[in-house]
């Protein structure tokens, strides 16, 4: 599934063919959707006014007749795409949505498995309150990450997972995260001390500011860019999906767990399993 990286970069890519853009109508592929007509009604002679990201949700803010008209709340789920068009192209495969704009150009929602979401909200910032903040924002200090792990009595791995609690981070940049850390995934939060919850927070800042500088990670055949590239950050994986290989840092075997019902990828070595009190 896309993670921070992954949307973060999607956003940068279509923000530059969005923005000032009206939209002169808009389409649903799939006419079995619950509400398609009255989508296609909120958002036909819109004009997008931003083009943002908010933990793993895309959002293209609109407004009519300079007055807010709410806007769209997306989410690639597991093999969503969007992508921008010129004038004249035919229409992508898997299309489920399209928007067409003012200056010939179409904003495609793509999805093969039809998993992801596009939906109209009235306010989409009151959508996305309960989540937790974003882990590149000037909120999530080294301080404010100590001082939250003291307060939680769960494992690491499941918490820094939970979006209400750090919003953005999934499956692979939390594996990768803990092992530039040294951290296991099944440590107690508050038993983390304060010098290790400080380079938790310096990698994980690190990790996500190197997967979004290779434009995230592709892994499957499922994510690419707007501009129909992978990501190239797989290639700097130390522990996701190398379960079986050397650690790149101790030459360890990578090993594979399930932690909270996740595949969990660490080496033993690097990552020494907390003893139980």
């Amino acid at each position: 599934m896309p993670e921070l990286p992954e949307v973060e970069t999607t956003v940068r890519l279509i923000r530059p063919q969005l923005v000032g853009r009206t939209i002169r109508g808009a389409r649903v592929a799939w006419r079995r959707t619950v509400g398609a007509r009255a989508f296609e009604a909120r958002v036909a002679r819109a004009r997008i006014t931003d083009v943002r990201r908010r933990a793993k949700y895309f959002v293209i803010e609109l407004e009519r007749g300079r007055s807010p008209a709410g806007g769209l709340l997306g989410h690639l789920r597991m093999t969503g795409r969007v992508l921008v068009t010129p004038a004249g192209a035919p229409d992508p495969e898997y299309g489920k949505v399209a928007l067409a704009l003012d200056d010939g150009t179409t904003m495609h929602f793509v999805d093969v498995r039809k998993f992801g979401r596009l939906v109209w909200h009235a306010d989409p910032a009151r959508e996305l309150a309960a989540l937790g903040p974003e882990p590149l924002g000037e909120v999530f200090t080294a301080d404010w990450l100590g001082a939250a792990l003291r307060t939680r009595k769960r494992a690491l791995k499941p918490l820094l997972l939970d979006q209400t609690f750090v919003a953005g981070l999934g499956n692979i940049y939390v594996d990768e995260s803990l092992h530039r850390a040294g951290l296991h995934p099944l440590a107690r939060a508050d038993r983390v001390k304060p010098r290790e919850a400080e380079r938790l927070w310096r990698e994980i800042r690190a990790v996500l500011t190197e997967a979004i500088a290779r434009e995230g990670s592709s892994f499957d055949a499922f994510y690419r860019t707007p501009e129909g590239k992978p990501g190239s950050y797989q290639e700097q994986f130390r522990v996701y999906g190398r379960d079986g290989q050397p650690c790149r840092t101790c030459r360890a075997t990578i090993a594979r767990l399930v932690v909270g019902q996740r595949g969990t990828h660490l080496c033993p070595r690097c990552q020494r399993r907390p003893r139980t009190r």
